[in-house]
């Protein structure tokens, strides 16, 4: 996996978040909800939960919302008639697409994505047809300046499969149980991360035509989208 292209993904989607709070301040609501009612209110043993108040953290969330979120989930059954779904598809070029949807209306959900990827140079695939291709890690990104030994010797002691400089820093792959140890050992140095999540990482990129980011940018638009994950090697000067 080459790295400026999660680099440049990173920057793009940050300055769409950035210009687009409220969305993604409604989407990592949601998020928070449907994870308290998967494993509980307590993030100390709900991993799914931690790392959505992580996000909301990175997010700038007030802590108000983010305890009415968890309350609501609590004390109610808000939430209760979201469904999360794995859509697969293909973008231009033949472009993997895996998207993850919470939805409280599955058939209007799929009307509307299989709309965006039509109408933007894509199609809706069966179930399986792309995920293959894809595997849960977690990943982190250190901006540049850190030192290499340092940095590779911390965190390959903490878990980390996989340390690999990247055009603009460093990329540190683990498995989803060991993100959270790793990047407390990261920042215990006092580097600087970019992110830290649990993503769907592409066993291997593939070229496509700028209008990919069309297509990404349109389906991240979606309020019940919240995540797309991608093989295409995006360029960096589409940042």
């Amino acid at each position: 996996m080459a790295g400026h292209s999660k680099w440049a993904n990173i920057k793009h989607k940050k300055a769409r978040q950035d210009a687009n709070r409220g969305k993604v301040f409604t989407k990592i609501t949601r998020e928070i909800i449907v994870a308290v009612r998967h494993g509980g209110a307590d993030p100390e043993g709900n991993m799914q939960l931690r790392m959505a108040l992580n996000k909301a953290r990175a997010a700038n969330i007030p802590n108000d919302n983010i305890n009415r979120a968890i309350a609501r989930a609590v004390g109610s059954s808000e939430g209760d008639n979201l469904e999360e779904i794995t859509y697969e598809g293909y973008g231009p070029g033949g472009v993997a697409i895996l998207l993850d949807i919470l939805t409280d209306n599955r058939n209007r959900t799929a009307g509307e994505i299989r709309y965006i990827l039509s109408r933007k140079g894509g199609n809706l695939g069966e179930t399986g047809c792309v995920s293959w291709m894809f595997k849960r890690k977690g990943l982190i990104l250190v901006e540049e300046g850190a030192d290499e030994e340092e940095l590779m010797l911390a965190a390959l002691e903490a878990g980390a499969e996989d340390v690999r400089e990247a055009g603009q820093g460093w990329e540190i792959v683990t498995a989803p149980e060991d993100l959270e140890k790793v990047k407390d050992a990261l920042e215990g140095l006092g580097l600087t991360l970019a992110a830290a999540e649990l993503t769907m990482l592409p066993d291997s990129l593939c070229e496509g035509p700028a209008q990919v980011l069309d297509l990404i940018d349109a389906l991240e638009e979606h309020d019940d989208v919240q995540n797309v994950y991608t093989n295409w090697d995006m360029p960096e000067d589409l940042e």
